[in-house]
Order: structure tokens, then sequence, then C-alpha cells
């Protein structure tokens, strides 16, 4: 295959951009080379492959007919108080449950119905619900005709979001006493725009403070503490074990990890499972967090964003092992195919050490706070964090109408109900199943080989383009490829001459000359496409070497 058509000069420019940037342009780069053949007018010459962007190509049916069954017995609930053409009025709560159970028998065969009920009883026997509340909740928030209240998260919402989280981000072995307040919010972004924010606002956290983030990781955590908002020093922890035979293995050595105990470093950002590696935290690495937290920086605040757990057998939070100095951040977004619901939720323990922060501010910060809170309650200086990024969220004068909408909050305690019975622990098994058959599809084409782990949720997979080199082709070819290319290089070639865009893992402050591939949107067989072309690339890379040689 021929060179790429851009100088170095042009990739080195396109380089500094975001990978969510840059991928936009190999983007373009891919759909021009599906340009019409010569005698094949309107016939493009391959598809475009785009594995740059995490959205799954899976979606969870089950869930969403229950809440279109629960769509339609609402709307009968609304009918039966006021009827008019198109006009109806507020579902009453009293014999809400009766109610719900003759519709149910009265429709056995609307899809949906059995799973609802299913849903409702499970969530009814094992949080201790009264019938009618419940029922009556679920179905005047799915009609949404009301304001959240309360505002950071309805009351029987929050019970069974907890529940799902103490399952499925905490191994079913929650915190003794699990007193985790949630808030509910537009997704995982919203919850790491809230939490920045109101660290902020709160004086937890100053312009220019030293916080550290653990890498490769999420470009936000990355691009968001050098706006100008913040301007955070930031301590990079980085992911850069090997193994013996030259396979990086993206994990923590204790030395990186040791950065922590710097008690001047006020917070820590850690994807996990990782974004792009794909790889829940090791217990070592749990543990030794844990070590610092009780020694050297026990007021070290930690951002988990726990978005893949759901891909990990037996996944544990740090939400679970350290409450006291966590903020959980959990979408519903990857494991159910729900980007576009926005779902995401911020988990904090009612224990925790950012409201002692608060409580030791001194008194020209508490009258201020108190000034900021003061139209919310008589004592403002009583309200937690957890309650504040609520407030925050709205510019506080807007507090009244805070909080995610009811719709959304229905979806998501039907998504987390499905997951406690047995269809939702088969489909788990059947998209982690997705993932690892792509992924080794993807090495068997590329040829490639990555480290054992059994902790890989295999969401993403981050590969060291020029480590394999060396370990392939030796020292010599690696030092090559560094001296005559860019590290962006192959992705240009690939997007040029195959149409695959993958991007680039150096935008995650992972090595340069690596490259995510999501395993979550592109059929199966694809991914052995890819891994071809990537060995194709390689081999074209090797001939240039040997000719240079001569």
């Amino acid at each position: 295959m021929p060179k790429t058509s851009l100088s170095r000069a042009e990739i080195q420019s396109f380089a500094q951009l975001s990978p969510f940037e840059l991928k936009d342009k190999f983007i373009r780069m891919a759909q021009s080379a599906q340009s019409d053949k010569p005698g094949q007018k309107g016939k493009t010459s391959r598809a475009m492959l785009n594995a740059g962007r995490g959205n799954p190509n899976w979606v969870a049916t089950g869930p969403r007919e229950a809440f279109y069954a629960l769509g339609y017995f609402a709307l009968s609930e609304s009918r039966r108080v006021w009827t008019a053409d198109n006009l109806g009025g507020m579902p009453e709560e009293v014999g809400a449950a009766d109610r719900f159970e003759t519709y149910v028998r009265a429709h056995p065969d609307l899809p949906g119905i059995e799973l609802l009920k299913s849903s409702f009883d499970l969530a009814i026997e094992r949080f201790g619900f009264e019938r009618d509340p419940f029922i009556h909740e679920m179905t005047d928030s799915i009609t949404g005709d009301n304001y959240p209240v309360p505002d950071r998260v309805l009351r029987h919402t929050e019970q069974i979001v907890r529940g799902y989280l103490a399952d499925e981000m905490f191994d079913k072995r929650p915190p003794q006493d699990n007193n985790l307040s949630l808030f509910t919010t537009e997704g995982g972004t919203a919850a790491m725009c809230y939490i920045f924010d109101s660290l902020m606002k709160n004086g937890v956290l100053h312009k220019g403070d030293k916080i550290a983030l653990m890498v490769p990781v999420f470009t936000p955590y990355l691009e968001i503490p050098d706006l100008d908002t913040y301007e955070f020093e930031v301590v990079h922890v980085a992911a850069s074990l090997f193994t013996e035979t030259g396979v990086r293995e993206w994990r923590y050595p204790a030395e990186e990890i040791a950065k922590l105990e710097d008690p001047d470093i006020k917070l820590v950002c850690c994807v996990n499972p990782s974004n792009p590696p794909s790889l829940a935290l090791s217990e070592r690495v749990s543990d030794q967090i844990k070590a610092i937290v009780a020694g050297p920086n026990p007021n070290l605040i930690i951002v988990t964003d726990d978005v893949y757990g759901t891909f990990v057998e037996g996944f544990r939070s740090l939400a679970a092992e350290l409450p006291r100095n966590t903020l959980l951040v959990y979408s519903y977004s990857k494991h159910y195919g729900a980007t576009g619901w926005r779902l995401g939720v911020i988990g904090l323990h009612d224990d925790n050490v950012i409201d002692e922060l608060l409580a030791r501010l001194p008194q020209s910060e508490k009258d201020r706070l108190n000034k900021r809170y003061g139209t919310l309650t008589l004592e403002p200086e009583k309200i937690k964090f957890i309650d504040r990024m609520v407030a925050d969220s709205r510019q506080v004068a807007l507090n009244h109408t805070a909080g995610l909408s009811l719709p959304q909050q229905v979806m998501m305690v039907l998504f987390s109900l499905f997951d406690m019975q047995d269809e939702g622990q088969a489909y788990k098994a059947r998209i982690r199943a997705i993932v690892r058959q792509r992924l080794e599809l993807l090495l068997e084409g590329a040829q490639m080989k990555i480290s054992e782990d059994p902790k890989r949720a295999a969401y993403y997979i981050e590969l060291d383009l020029l480590a394999e080199a060396e370990r392939v082709h030796g020292k010599e070819f690696a030092d090559y490829l560094e001296k005559n290319y860019e590290p962006v290089d192959p992705l240009f070639r690939l997007a040029e001459q195959t149409s695959v865009v993958l991007l680039n893992g150096g935008g995650f402050d992972g090595p340069e000359w690596s490259v995510r591939v999501s395993l979550a949107n592109l059929d199966d067989l694809d991914y052995l496409k890819i891994g071809h072309h990537l060995r194709a690339i390689f081999q074209d890379y090797q001939e240039e070497w040997q000719t240079s040689l001569k």
C-alpha cells in the first residue's frame, strides 16, 4: 500500500486535536476513500469501519418493552380520572396496585407486561415497598406530569438503584450500612460536570490545586482540569507495567500509585474499568490506595467512573472499598445500549470526607456559602454536599425545578430491576461474550498479543503498536518507526487506505504509538477485518524499513 497522502507536517498539526475531534478527520478521509471506482458508478469500494466511538450496537429490549407496557397502563390510569378527547388527569394513588393487577390480567398479550409485573413484584419483595405508593410513583413518573420530588432522586428509585449498584458495582458486598445517597443525572457526562463544578463552588477545590489522574483515561478527565475555570496542577499516575515478553499490561506499578501519598493532592480521578485499556483495578492497587487513605492522605477525594464495571466478573468499586472518600459515577448507557437515554447517577456515602471538609472551612467561607444556599433552608450550613450538587446543577435559584426527568428515572428503575432477574443476568453474560468474541477476532486478524487478565472488561482494547513492533521485529525496527513517522501515522493510513477509523491512544494520555479500538459498536467479523488491516499496515512499515537498510 502507498503511504498516506498527508505530509508529516500536516499529520503533526492534526495530532494536536482531541482524539474525538481527530476522529472526524479520519471519518472524512475514510468516506473519501469510499469513492466510486472507475466503471462502478454508484458502488463504493468498501464499507467504512468506525471503531472510534464506544456507542454499543446492542439494545436491551426486555426492559424497554416493560417501559412501554407501563406507559399504556399509565394512560389508562390518566383516562379514568378525566376522560376527554386527548385529555386525561393525574393518576391516583389509592388502589393503584389493585388496578395494575387487573390491567395485567386483562392484557396478557401486551409486550413487556409479564416482565413489568415480575419487576414490580421483585421490587416490592426485595425492598419492602408498600404497593400503592410504589406503583403510583412509577405510573405518575412515566406520565411525566410532575416535577421530580424529591429533586435529587425519587424515593423508590433511590432504593432500587442503590440495590442495583450494590449488586453490580459492589459485588453484592456493599459497605456495612450501605447509606449511599444518590443524585440521578443526565448521563455520566453531566455527573462529571456537576462534581467538578460543586467542588469548586464549595471551596473544597480551588483554582490551581493539585489533583491526580490515573492514565490512560477518558479524554474529558484530561481536558477539564486544563480549562481556565480550574487550571489544576495535574499529576499523572501511569499504567506502565509490561510483562516479561514485552507486552504492555496496562497495570499500575506501586511507585506510580505512591504518588497519591502527597497530601497536596486533593483529588484523584479513576475510570474503573479503565478507558481505553478496559481493565478493572487489581486488588493490589485497591489495597495500596486504601493504605494511602488510612495513612498519609486521609482527605483524598476519589472520583471513580465505573460505567464498564458490569463487564468484569466480581467487579468491586473503590466506592465499596473506600466509601468515605469516594464519589461514584455510573451510567446505564453502555450495558443497556442506552446512550441516548442519558441515565447517570452520582453516589456518595452519607458519612463522607467532603462534608467533613465543608465543616472545617473557615468562617468566612461558611458565610459565603450560607449566603449562596440561604434561600433553600434556614440552616444552609447543614446542607450535605450531594444536595448542594443538585442546587448547583440549577444555579441554586432554580433548585425547585431540579432533578432528572421522571420518565428517565422510570427507565433507570426498570433497567435495574431487569438486572436483578434471571433474564437480566443472562443478558449480561451475553453482552460480555459479544465483546470478548470481538476481541479474539481482532487479535486473530492482527496477530498481536495482549496480556492475560481476569479483570479485563474488553469493552475497548488499547494496542501499543510500538511495543508490539519491538517485540516482533526488534528495537531497531521500533527506533526506525519513531524516527521516521508520527505516532498517528498508522491511523491516517488506516483511514485513507482501508476506511478504518480508530482513535489515537496518546490522546488518552497513553503511549503515543497506541491505538484505541472500541469492541462494542461493529459487527463481529468487522473486527477480524480491522485486525487484518492493522497487520497489513505494519507489513508496509516493515517493507519500508527493509528498503531503507539496502
